[in-house]
Formats: structure tokens, sequence, C-alpha cells
């Protein structure tokens, strides 16, 4: 590829890439997220002030009772009144303590911590990796991508680079190998292979804190989409097998590696002491899992729900009140705390228990950005949850779509449709469901669609468009990974690559989803399709 002129190049990009430069240069304009979310609140202030003197006709479903069996007209709170005002900065702190999301985040990323740390995570991509079949590259690279979700972003610095040298070092165009790796990346972003992630208990805190906007009583289990993101994988590795193998790489043959050779990075084989690290920790991983496999299927398990707390249908194990529901995220925490140790000591990465300490250090100081941003969104839930406007937006909505007698089908690709296009304007998955959440859960509560499903269909939704955002925070990096490669690749290079994944995820992830709904297929534990629960 050589380079061209700018203003012909210009003139002969397609309407899609023109469509996204225009994304491009509004995304840029948009505040930063945690900035975005106060403008928000003080926006939430404002209009609640505006509203709180109007009379509305929609009942709140939460005024049911006994005694008032016909409910009551729904209100709003005025929350520049002195005591609203005065509430809000009494119950600061505990507001932002108290949000679901973020005591489940740091727990799990201090054992991903320690596994990424010690070299463990590593260790073990690049055996995989290395071991893999010539005809079987592009399946395990996508399917190393997707697993690379348990440790959130090692995959866009890891997986990445590396699906392009083992590409290029099998005699492959290296473009396809960050094709690949990409798609099961961030175009897998929302699929899970057996391996619950970090996303799956923050999303589930996300949901429940906009269920709770119009009934404080759900509980949305850290799982309730594991089954769905777990098939979904299989979908994800087929499609992106596919396209790389019959669709992206032909179009590539024609595009000439150019790129300083002592600049492209090797695959380096795993050292003795790193293979004798990852066995010790696999071994060790191995134990860990029996011992927990073997105290659950014991007569009488602790971990089973008491009998009273056990809602109809639903086994005892994945009742909500189960305390191995409400343990996934120590039990994520152990399952990659104990290997990474383990493969530490041997390995000879680690010395001593300092050096431990110091990796799980090390991940709490890369969640500094995610705290500041949980503290500005727990209050904007918040204030939006004591003004009354997402129950209104929620109810107003509801009857919206009740005279427009859509299909339940047409509805849920209508949320997959939505998500993606925020996608394009708002990179964090969290910071996005934490936006329109707090608005589409409730909503489609309303429509009697469970939160669970709703949270699926944004999952979708997300991950597929995420291959095509030039806001994606490590989409600059990946065109970095292109031009070591190609010299003359840029945004419109590796837009055009992903631009075929990203459309076809779309519409089969959203057809899968919706199969699932048709079939009565359980999303995940504890999930449900309807709202209430049947």
């Amino acid at each position: 590829m050589t380079q061209q002129n700018p203003d012909s190049a210009t003139a002969r990009r397609g309407l899609v890439v023109r469509f996204l430069d225009g994304v491009e240069r509004v995304g840029n304009r948009l505040p930063d997220p945690a900035v975005l979310f106060l403008v928000l609140m003080l926006g939430v202030w404002a209009l609640s002030a505006l509203l709180s003197g109007v009379d509305f006709q929609e009942v709140d479903p939460r005024s049911f009772s006994a005694d008032n069996p016909e409910g009551s007209p729904i209100r709003i709170v005025n929350l520049l009144s002195g005591l609203s005002l005065t509430t809000f900065m009494a119950q600061m702190v505990q507001t932002f303590v108290n949000f679901p999301p973020l005591g489940v985040v740091l727990v799990a990323m201090l054992g991903l911590g320690v596994a990424e740390h010690t070299g463990f995570i590593s260790a073990g991509l690049r055996s995989l990796l290395s071991i893999t079949p010539r005809a079987l590259l592009t399946p395990m690279v996508v399917a190393v991508g997707i697993l690379s979700h348990v440790a959130v972003d090692a995959g866009y610095v890891l997986v990445i680079p590396l699906g392009a040298v083992i590409f290029y070092a099998a005699g492959r165009h290296p473009l396809a190998g960050i094709a690949a790796a990409f798609a099961g990346v961030s175009g897998g972003f929302s699929a899970t292979m057996f391996v619950p992630s970090s996303l799956d208990p923050l999303l589930a805190g996300l949901t429940q804190a906009s269920a709770h906007l119009l009934d404080p009583a759900v509980q949305v289990n850290p799982l309730n989409n594991f089954y769905f993101t777990t098939a979904s994988s299989f979908l994800v590795v087929a499609v992106a097998w596919f396209l790389t193998d019959r669709v992206i790489e032909p179009r590539l043959r024609a595009t000439a590696v150019d790129g300083d050779p002592a600049a492209m990075p090797t695959l380096d084989p795993l050292r003795p002491e790193e293979r004798k690290g990852l066995r010790a920790a696999l071994f060790a991983l191995l134990a860990t899992l029996a011992l927990f496999l073997l105290s659950v299927l014991w007569p009488g398990t602790p971990w089973a729900a008491p009998a009273d707390q056990v809602p109809a249908a639903t086994h005892p194990l994945l009742a909500p009140a189960a305390p191995l529901m409400r343990s996934i995220v120590p039990l994520i925490f152990i399952v990659f705390l104990v290997p990474g140790v383990v493969y530490g000591y041997v390995s000879g990465s680690v010395r001593n228990h300092r050096d431990v300490v110091q990796g799980m250090s090390k991940a709490m100081g890369g969640m500094g950005y995610y705290i500041v941003m949980a503290f500005f969104c727990a209050q904007f839930i918040f204030a939006f949850g004591q003004s009354n406007l997402g129950a209104l937006f929620a109810i107003k909505g509801a009857n919206w779509l009740q005279a427009m007698g859509l299909h339940t089908g047409v509805t849920l690709f209508g949320i997959v449709l939505l998500s993606g296009f925020v996608n394009l304007l708002i990179g964090s998955a969290s910071a996005k469901w934490a936006l329109i959440g707090a608005i589409m859960v409730p909503m489609m509560m309303q429509l009697g669609i469970s939160p669970d499903l709703t949270q699926a269909a944004y999952r979708v939704g997300d991950s597929s468009t995420n291959i095509i955002t030039p806001l994606l925070p490590y989409f600059p990096l990946i065109v970095v990974f292109c031009q070591k490669y190609v010299k003359g690749s840029g945004v419109g290079t590796l837009l055009a690559l992903m631009l075929p994944f990203s459309v076809t995820l779309l519409v089969l992830w959203s057809a899968f989803l919706i199969g699932f709904w048709a079939l009565g297929i359980p999303l995940g534990a504890g999930a449900s399709f309807d709202y209430p629960a049947g």
C-alpha cells in the first residue's frame, strides 16, 4: 500500500467512511464521560424543578397497594428544593460507596491484576496461539480474543498484536490476523468463552440500579446473560472465521506488506521457566476448581439457598439468595489469584508476597479513571431516581410503544440499534449502559420485558459497533499495529477491514438473541424474559 494524496483519497472515500468521519468529529466534541454524567445530573436537577409543578395522568406503578388499588399519578420531585439538596449532600458518600458496580469490579480486578502482573495470562495466551495448526489459526485467534475478556483490556495490547505475528509467521497477511483478533476482542466483547468476565457483574449491577428506579425489589444475577453470551461466542467465532478467510484476506492480497522487518514483533516461544510455571498454575487452577465443585455438589451444600428463599422452577444453587450466586465476583477473584500466584513463584516472576501485593496495587492504579467515572455516575443515577424522571420517561415511553403495537422481536432489535448508535459516540460500555439503561430498563419493564433481556439486547448492539468507532480508546493503538506491517495504514484502513464484521454481527447476533427469546432458551442464571418474571 502506497501513501495516497490526501485530497484524492478523501474524494474516493465511500459514504460509510464519510459518515464515520462525521461521527468522529461529533464524538470528539463530547465531554469526558465523567463530566458528561455531571452535566446530565445538573440537567436532571433543572428539569425536575421545571416539571415538579406539572400534573401528570400516568399512574406510578410503585404506588399500588391494598389501601390504594388504583394507584396514584406520578409526581416529579424538585431536586433544587432545600430539602432535596441537603439530602443529596448528606447521602453523597453512601451513594458512591454503595454504587453496585464499584465493589464488584474492584474485587474482580484484584485477582485479575495478580494473574496479569505475574505473567500467567500472557503465558497462557501465547501457549494457546503457538500450538494452533495453520488451518485453525483464524478461529483460535478469535476464540483467544474472546477468552481475553477475563483480563478486561489485556486482549487489546496482547492478543491483537499477537494475531498479526502468528498470521505473518504462518505466511498469511498480518492485517487479517489483526482483523480476526480485533473481531474477537472487541467485536465479541459481550461474548464469553465459558468463563465469566468482569463485565458481567458490572453491567448486571448497573441493570439492577436502573431497574430499582421502577421496582426496588428486582434482583439481577451477575450471570443473568451468561448462557447467551457463552453461546454467542460460537456465533462470533463462526462469523469472524468466515469473513476473515473468505472476505478480508482475499481483499488484502493486493496490499503489500511493506513495513520495516526489524520493527515487526515476533512470537517469542515460552521459556523453560515459563512452561514450568504454566504447568504448575494450570494444576493449581484445576485443583481449585475440583475442590470448589466438590463443595458445590456435596449433599446439603452451604452454597444453596434456603428452601423458603427459592423461587418456583429455580434450582437452589441458582436462586438469587444462594451464597453461590452472591459469590460470583469473589470466585472470579480466587480463580485468577491462585494460578497467578503459583505461576509467579514457580516461574520466578514473583519473589515474595510483596510482589503479589504490587500486582494488586498496579491493577487498582489502573482503575483510577473508572473510580472517578463511577463517582459521578452514581450521583447521576441517584438524582435520576430521586426525581422520578426515569419512571416518568419509562411510563410514557412504554405507553408510546404499546400504542404502536410493535412485536417484541422488533422492539428488541430497536434496542440493539439504539445501543449500537450510542456506541459510536461513547466508548465505555459501562458509561453507555449507565446512561441509556436508566431509561431503557424501566421502560421495557413497563412493556413486560425483563431487565435481563433488555441488558442482553444492549450487549449485542454495544459489541457489534465497537470495532468501527474511532472513539474506542484503543482504536489509534490498533492503527499503529497495522502500520508496523503496512506503512500507509490509517483509520480508514481499519474501518474498511472491520465494517463487514460489524454489519454481519449486528444482523446475525440480533437474530440469535431473538431466537433465544422465541424458543424460550434461558439467557443465564436466574434470568427471565418477562417482567414480572413468570
